[in-house]
């Protein structure tokens, strides 16, 4: 899902680029922006990562606790 995220982002910062050079120039405001936008898809994309992370995390320590439990009542 997230590299679905990702390619939907940069998709997106390439489209705001392309719309900020339409008039044939790009200023430094342009310049600025267009650094804002990709340094915010930077770290969207992190937090993404960091959410499935611990997602997987969270669900082996469930996985884990689950055959603990399990073993002490046998």
């Amino acid at each position: 899902m997230s590299d679905l995220k990702e390619t939907a982002r940069e998709a997106g910062a390439d489209m705001k680029e392309a719309w900020r050079k339409a008039d044939g120039e790009e200023s430094l405001g342009d310049k600025v922006a267009n650094a804002g936008d990709r340094l915010e898809n930077a770290a969207k994309n992190a937090g993404d990562e960091l959410h499935e992370e611990v997602d997987e995390a969270s669900r082996d320590a469930a996985y884990e606790k689950g055959r603990a439990d399990e073993a002490t009542n046998r």
